[in-house]
């Protein structure tokens, strides 16, 4: 009887760890983002109702955020050409936005909170692709393609 349970508990254990490890990143393509169901207009809205607050208005990010705070993070980079979004693939950037910084970066073996906050209950997949669209269209076609080979090199095991 104690067997049958224990089993059970395995089961329904490994139930759980396929779905958390299944539902983190869909999956999509670089023509999947730049025919998101949200256009670049909509995106823009959504990042400033829901970015803007922390990587400014118009993609700045915030003062000195190549440097800690007192509370060991660093404060909320520019997405514009000053920073480093467009060095990350598309997958990092989706499941940074969904999960949040830590989650994130615990799915890649990285232990920091970056404090970046999770949106997986404020903005719909296509909402978060929409956004990604949006800070897209704002790089340069040599940032942009620099992005869309991290973007490739994700999918085929990089990082």
């Amino acid at each position: 009887m104690n067997k049958v349970y224990i089993i059970l508990g395995i089961a329904a254990g490994l139930g759980i760890a396929a779905f958390v490890t299944t539902r983190v990143v869909p999956s999509f393509t670089q023509d999947t983002i730049q025919t998101a169901e949200i256009g670049v207009e909509q995106g823009r809205v959504l990042y400033v109702e829901s970015c803007a607050s922390c990587h400014g208005v118009n993609l700045e990010g915030q003062p000195n955020w190549r440097s800690k705070g007192d509370d060991g993070r660093l404060p909320a980079p520019p997405h514009n050409e000053e920073g480093h979004t467009w060095h990350h693939g598309d997958g990092l950037l989706f499941s940074y936005t969904k999960l949040g910084g830590a989650a994130a970066l615990a799915e890649r073996g990285i232990a920091y909170d970056s404090g970046m906050p999770s949106f997986d209950d404020r903005l719909s997949d296509a909402e978060i692709l929409g956004i990604i669209n949006y800070m897209k269209s704002t790089w340069s076609e040599r940032m942009r393609e620099t992005q869309a080979e991290r973007t490739e090199s994700e999918k085929l095991g990089g990082t």
